[in-house]
């Protein structure tokens, strides 16, 4: 979840950029404090997708040099088209559902589109979480927070590493929540998955040195990164960690992961420490996700890239060519890790980065478990990764690329989803399938299109889930303005897909799709896919939100009045309750429309259809990541990440949230209703 460079914050650093390619030097450049730790300032940099730059040089002609070999397709020119909205209701059938239905149990006496029974909080630049009245949000984990028994708390103070791997990581994101027993649907007792998806040196170390960080210093990063499996219980409204439970664990970028899938092995993946090519050190970047039937989590490397430096000296063209695809730095990484660990320069281990941009599956319920990087899903900024099932059972995946101008994407397994089978017989099912990738057609339809040897004649399947990115550039798929998360209604089988923004796109580059030129607030689009059948190859899309100030024109609310709806702006993550309602956090409304990131919830069907309303919002220059109800939708969990990005130190503080002291921490918070109920009625 990167921050787009639309509107400059209140206080920033610098950052020196360099020209991909050749390694000089643009220009100084001042980056928000977010953007810079996040993902290197991605959206200062010249976009990598180059089909959609009418004034450049098509992809085309670019990967010919590298891959002479292939038949490459040329890419027409953006056509602008005028803008059209379709406000007819939706939602009013109920398409086959997924299994994964029953745990969003359905509310007694709700109505879709009208159930929403919550006083609106009003946008803000507060330095706190905000709920309506009737709510209680309680900050469950901090940042350093001990995860087993006997561990002393971690502060800016006391950090290492070997604290750092038992204590609560930073920057949370994703939250999973997984009903205890397994199988069960107990939503006072459960595991809890957070992502942690970046570090930030100087709000972590009191003599952090950005130019050059200590190697203890980047060896408490590499542990802050991953995932937190934390057992969870409720008494009351009143939610704890259990430190003694036996399903308490830390992944970090270090823990020993497995290489799966048809890139499993493969020559390209394989390196000095591992020659077998089949198991890597950690996970990096770890942003939104997804929850499987058969009781595991996915998690989803986003801005890996920003990790490996020194491309420029790579001495393999289609390597250092690819990396340059995927925004890798041609001189030093913004974090200097290469410094002390060799495997993050490509120029000294150029087949380590082959083997970060998956999707990861952990099992929450088995402490033993070792990662597996599903391959076959494609190798690219993977925001999310949430699964529903066709028709006929196969499960299908759906995620983002989280970049200006990148695609969105959709996996669906070879085999099918056994319900009543042991859950470890389902456990491969994300190692075989059929990738595809989003094209919008200007006319309401679209087509996915199929990344296979079959369809791109001269690529090999390997070449495909290792250049994801390219493959889809040949096959024509559709530019799109920041594809983040992309969730299934679980009562109608309709697709949410959220664009936060794109303010490289010109004018001249605006499409039916992608509206606006330039893309400050976002958008929200919905498909159904045809049949109703999640593996169907072809399915129709509309608007569901045009985001912004509901008084300027080229706003949209899927039809609704917008005198009465609150202005929004960068889309992000989301979630669907009981009655599909979706809930959706955003990622930089501070730059857009000045006011602090905020949970919204949105009627899908019926009347209020469109109805934008204010739910929560966090506390000033922090992003809301990981909208996640328990099963009995009377909690929810939602992660504060970042707060007072734009803070210049413990003398000039932006925010002192959640402890009132420097330095604000990432925090884990749980909303619930006073004297209990279903959040949002």
């Amino acid at each position: 979840m990167t921050n787009d460079g639309g509107r400059p914050r209140r206080r920033v650093l610098p950052l020196r950029l360099f020209e991909r390619g050749d390694g000089k030097a643009l220009r100084e450049q001042l980056i928000p404090n977010k953007c810079l730790w996040k993902c290197s300032g991605a959206c200062f940099h010249q976009a990598p997708n180059e089909t959609n730059a009418n004034a450049r040089e098509p992809f085309a002609r670019i990967a010919e040099r590298r891959l002479s070999r292939r038949r490459l397709l040329q890419g027409a020119a953006a056509v602008s088209v005028p803008l059209v909205l379709a406000a007819t209701p939706a939602g009013s059938a109920l398409v086959g559902g997924s299994p994964l239905a029953p745990r969003r149990v359905s509310a007694a006496g709700g109505v879709p589109g009208t159930s929403l029974g919550f006083a609106p909080v009003p946008l803000n630049q507060d330095d706190a979480v905000t709920v309506p009245a009737g709510y209680a949000a309680q900050v469950l984990l901090r940042w350093g927070d001990p995860l087993f028994p006997g561990v002393e708390r971690m502060t800016i103070d006391n950090a290492s590493a070997e604290l750092q791997a038992r204590t609560f990581g930073y920057n949370c994101d994703l939250n999973a929540f997984f009903p205890l027993p397994r199988g069960g649907s107990s939503s006072t007792s459960g595991v809890l998955c957070v992502n942690h998806e970046y570090t930030e040196g100087p709000r972590m170390f009191t003599d952090y040195d950005a130019e050059h960080p200590a190697k203890a210093q980047v060896d408490v990063e590499l542990d802050a990164h991953g995932m937190t499996v934390v057992e969870l219980g409720r008494v009351g409204d009143v939610w704890g960690a259990v430190l003694e439970s036996q399903y308490n664990r830390r992944i970090t970028a270090t823990t020993t992961m497995e290489i799966t899938g048809p890139l499993a092995g493969d020559p390209r993946l394989r390196t000095s420490d591992d020659r077998s090519g089949r198991r890597v050190s950690g996970m990096l970047n770890n942003c939104a996700g997804g929850k499987t039937p058969w009781g595991t989590v996915l998690t989803a490397e986003e801005n890996w890239h920003q990790y490996f430096g020194n491309n420029d000296d790579v001495a393999d063209t289609t390597q250092r060519e690819r990396n340059a695809r995927y925004s890798v730095p041609g001189g030093v990484s913004q974090r200097r890790w290469e410094e002390h660990y060799r495997r993050f320069d490509v120029s000294e281990e150029p087949n380590e980065i082959n083997r970060f941009g998956y999707i990861v599956e952990i099992d929450p319920y088995d402490p033993d478990f070792v990662p597996k990087k599903r391959t076959a899903m494609g190798r690219f900024k993977h925001e999310a990764g949430t699964i529903a099932l066709a028709n006929d059972g196969r499960v299908v995946a759906y995620s983002g690329d989280d970049e200006r101008f990148e695609y969105v994407y959709k996996f669906v397994s070879d085999r099918a989803y056994k319900p009543q089978a042991n859950h470890a017989a389902n456990r491969d099912l994300l190692d075989s399938g059929t990738l595809y990738a989003a094209r919008f057609n200007d006319d309401g339809t679209g087509e996915w299109l199929p990344l296979t040897p079959e369809a791109l004649p001269g690529w090999d399947l390997a070449d495909i889930l290792l250049d994801t990115r390219a493959a889809a550039d040949v096959a024509g798929a559709t530019p799109m303005d920041r594809p983040e998360d992309v969730e299934v209604n679980p009562l109608n089988n309709r697709v949410y897909v959220l664009l936060t923004n794109n303010t490289a796109r010109e004018g001249n580059q605006v499409d039916a799709p992608n509206p606006r030129g330039p893309n400050r607030y976002g958008h929200v689009l919905e498909i159904s896919e045809v049949g109703g059948d999640l593996a169907a190859q072809q399915f129709t899309w509309e608007f569901f939100l045009i985001c912004g100030d509901p008084s300027d024109d080229d706003t949209f609310y899927a039809g609704f009045d917008k005198s009465q709806v609150s202005a929004i702006a960068a889309p992000d993550n989301a979630t669907f309750d009981a009655l599909g309602n979706i809930w959706i956090a955003t990622d930089g409304q501070g730059g857009s429309i000045n006011r602090n990131d905020t949970v919204f919830a949105v009627p899908t069907a019926g009347p209020d259809r469109g109805k934008v309303q204010p739910f929560l919002t966090v506390p000033i220059g922090a992003e809301v990541c990981g909208p996640e109800f328990t099963p009995d939708f009377e909690t929810l969990f939602v992660n504060v990440q970042h707060p007072g990005e734009d803070s210049d130190g413990p003398n000039n503080p932006q925010s002192v949230w959640p402890d009132g002291v420097w330095p604000p921490l990432p925090s884990l918070v749980a909303v619930t209703k006073d004297g209990g109920g279903r959040i949002g009625s």
